[in-house]
């Protein structure tokens, strides 16, 4: 309503009078009323010591505008403080605005300190204090970079009698996930369950975007689910923040689950929800399903832009496609859309991995005739590009080069040249940068690290490896561990860490439990799982299996998980030094902690124990393989283990074989290893119906195993069937190497078939063999 000019100047009068505390511009109020009670709120803030009791007669006529223009005008923090923490009673009262003046007092001069002395002196006043006065403390901590005094703050709300609200544990969520100490966050999480607090969509939302933006996908998808479960139906911004992280875990099935249930719960998707999903596919190299979602896509109006062209190009190299790169750039131009950094930097990374890198270079030239400066990453891929080519001179000369254009060589540029440099087995050269780069202003990460450690252990200089992984260890504090893993209630691994976190946190010990994370968090590079499964690695090569042991207890103790590469690793150097019964120890220990055995563990055990003529256990192994796929069917799994059972090989080979062909999920490895097994366990006749059965199918037999068939079947004196596989090698063009090709030459001269060898000579020279190589050994 607008004033007459009487009351206007009725009001200013009265305002006039009290300048002597604070005089409220007319501007801030929409009301004569709101003018007087503003100005009363004042005059108690001022005269009246406590002031609740004063405050309590004229709420009736408080509201939160009222609330957020005396915040505005109080000059004296400590009233301010005060007031506010009194309006927290009453939810009508509260308001964003409010809570950032507050926060905004806060973090000048000493607000916090001020803000401390307000509420020990109202807990010595016995007046009862609200979470939300805490709340606004923890985001004004956070906001001011004060995280562990945010949670300190939060530790200490029982100390005045306040117990904590949804949006309190929402504001401490904020802060612990920020700062990547999920177990504290998922600890304080469950403490909001036992304590019957229903979470909210803003506590999943600061869950699920945390857990997705540092790779914890599968505690993402947890949360996700729980949220719907609780009746809180997802909007667009979570069903984005989720489809990404699916993208990036490689779980395609619940990206198309989670699209269906986004389109039939009625939720829009915007531009960005369908670039995530583009993009996901695309980063997957599963470029046909992504132009499938872009038709589905268009359909409902989605309009290709920059980003998803990006996107699509991107994709198109990931599948080995660049020749259709040319179209797509075309119909971007066509479109309107130019190019920016980003594409051009997908277009000279994807020319580069194609051994394309004078088209990628010309690239750069068209970049900077177009006005676009080349970054950092730009100049990265080509430098990769010379040094995987062996162009280690041209790759430093590029190096040098960035800093011309106003870039800087990133801790990436330098572990892209440590790389090159070993890889060629440069080592001094790579040890050179390494020791450099910090001079240059460039600390190495941790990939730096690694790809020196790998470069080390590669060229056999384990001990200088270790020298340098300890080195990593030195910002680690190692009484810390000792402490940890000491006493009875040793913390070993993720999962003991975990509980500990909960019972600190049980007993409102929330800052201690921080404070333990961070330290164990907060120490600059240190090793990470990669490192110790470089090391392991290199141990296992050097068949020091004790020291690749200690370093994989070691790990666990630190608070590593060991993933898939680690038991891999582990499992494969046991073998090594025959030690079956610790491989598959480690292997069940694998199983039981919930880690999934990869294609490669399987292929190794099954090698290993076909090896040692245990073909039972090898299919067995291999079934159990299959079974754990997510595509599988489960009766032609139980029905080609019926047929083994029987002792029917083939038809058991036959049902695998199919159903893999069906599903798309074809290994040709692991046909390999047991047609190799079978010919190791003197049973060629058995592995000969493999082949036929692989042969049927269309089926490309591997050179090793029609080695081992050729071999197998000249000792045992079939040698029709033997040169029938060597004239299979012939038609695909595979080169045998002299030993195995002159074995069956004289096993059919010693037989007088001087025809045979003949034919094979020639046909031999057909395909390509050099005649006087392999006839003179």
């Amino acid at each position: 309503m607008s004033l007459t000019p009487q009351i206007r100047r009725y009001v200013l009068n009265f305002i006039a009078k009290r300048s002597g505390y604070g005089c409220l511009h007319a501007n801030l109020f929409t009301t004569a009323q709101d003018f007087i009670i503003s100005n009363e709120v004042l005059t108690v803030l001022e005269t009246v010591n406590p002031m609740e009791d004063a405050l309590e007669k004229i709420a009736p006529f408080i509201s939160s505008e009222i609330v957020r223009d005396v915040l505005q005008e109080q000059r004296r923090p400590e009233l301010g403080f005060r007031f506010f923490i009194w309006t927290t009673r009453r939810r009508s009262f509260c308001s964003r605005d409010s809570r950032n003046l507050v926060m905004d007092m806060l973090v000048k001069d000493d607000g916090f300190d001020t803000y401390w002395k307000i509420l020990e002196e109202l807990k010595n006043s016995n007046i009862q204090i609200q979470s939300p006065t805490f709340t606004v403390l923890i985001e004004a901590y956070a906001k001011s970079g004060l995280a562990e005094k945010a949670v300190e703050s939060f530790g200490r709300m029982k100390d005045f009698d306040c117990k904590p609200d949804v949006n309190t544990y929402n504001s401490i969520l904020h802060v612990t996930v920020q700062k990547e100490v999920f177990l504290l966050a998922l600890a304080v999480y469950n403490q909001m369950l036992k304590l019957n607090y229903n979470p909210n969509r803003s506590t999943f939302v600061i869950l699920i975007h945390g857990f997705c933006k540092n790779g914890k996908h599968s505690d993402a998808l947890i949360m996700f689910d729980e949220m719907t479960q609780k009746g809180i139906p997802p909007d667009t911004k979570i069903y984005t923040i989720i489809l990404s992280s699916m993208c990036k875990a490689e779980r395609t099935d619940d990206v198309h689950r989670l699209l269906n249930t986004m389109m039939a719960s009625g939720c829009y998707l915007d531009s960005i929800t369908y670039n995530v999903v583009l993009d996901g596919f695309c980063k997957l190299g599963q470029i046909d399903e992504a132009f499938a979602l872009l038709q589905l896509f268009e359909k409902e109006g989605y309009v290709l832009g920059l980003k998803g062209y990006s996107s699509l190009i991107d994709g198109l190299f990931k599948a080995n496609r660049y020749d259709e790169v040319p179209v797509w750039r075309k119909k971007m131009f066509k479109a309107g859309v130019e190019p920016d950094v980003v594409l051009y930097t997908i277009l000279i990374r994807g020319f580069c991995r194609v051994d394309m890198v004078d088209h990628a270079l010309n690239l750069l030239n068209d970049m900077t005739q177009r006005g676009l400066s080349p970054d950092t990453y730009c100049y990265n891929a080509l430098i990769k590009a010379f040094c995987d080519k062996g162009l280690l001179d041209k790759a430093r000369s590029l190096q040098l080069e960035i800093s011309k254009n106003d870039c800087f060589p990133t801790s990436c540029t330098y572990t892209i040249l440590i790389c090159g440099m070993c890889r060629n087995g440069l080592l001094d050269e790579a040890r050179q940068i390494f020791n450099q780069m910090e001079n240059l202003g460039c600390s190495p990460s941790i990939i730096t690290f690694n790809a020196l450690i790998d470069g080390l252990c590669k060229a056999g200089q384990l001990e200088e490896a270790c020298h340098l992984f300890y080195k990593m260890e030195i910002a680690k504090n190692p009484s810390l561990f000792l402490r940890l893993s000491q006493g009875s209630e040793r913390v070993m691994d993720t999962a003991s860490l975990q509980v500990m976190v909960e019972r600190l946190c049980e007993s409102g010990l929330i800052l201690k439990a921080y404070k333990l994370l961070m330290q164990l968090a907060d120490s600059g590079v240190v090793p990470d799982i990669t490192t110790y499964n470089i090391l392991i690695n290199g141990f296992c090569k050097a068949k020091n299996i004790d020291g690749a042991y200690n370093l994989f207890k070691d790990l666990q103790i630190k608070g590593h998980s060991p993933d898939a590469v680690t038991y891999g690793t582990l499992i494969h150097g046991l073998y090594r030094v025959d030690r079956e019964d610790d491989a598959f120890r480690v292997f069940d220990q694998m199983v039981k902690n919930g880690c999934t055995p990869s294609s490669a563990v399987y292929k190794s055990l099954m090698t290993w124990l076909c090896r040692k003529r245990k073909l039972s256990e090898a299919f067995s192994l291999w079934l159990k393989y299959l079974r754990g796929l997510p595509s599988r069917e489960d009766e032609t799994l139980k029905l080609a283990e019926e047929h083994f059972e029987k002792g029917k090989l083939e038809e058991a080979v036959r049902c695998l074989l199919e159903m893999n062909l069906k599903l798309k999920n074809l290994d040709i490895a692991l046909y390999t290893i047991w047609l190799i097994g079978l010919c190791q366990a003197r049973k060629s006749d058995e592995a000969l119906k493999i082949f036929h059965v692989l042969k049927e199918q269309q089926v490309d037999v591997t050179p090793p195993s029609c080695v081992m068939l050729i071999n197998g079947l000249t000792k045992d004196g079939n040698l029709e069937m033997a040169v029938d596989i060597f004239l299979y090698t012939l038609e695909k063009r595979f080169m045998l190497r002299p030993r195995i090709c002159n074995q069956l030459l004289r096993s059919l001269l010693s037989q007088d078939k001087r025809e045979t060898v003949i034919e094979l000579i020639n046909r031999m020279g057909s395909a390509g063999y050099d005649l006087d190589e392999y006839l003179h050994r």
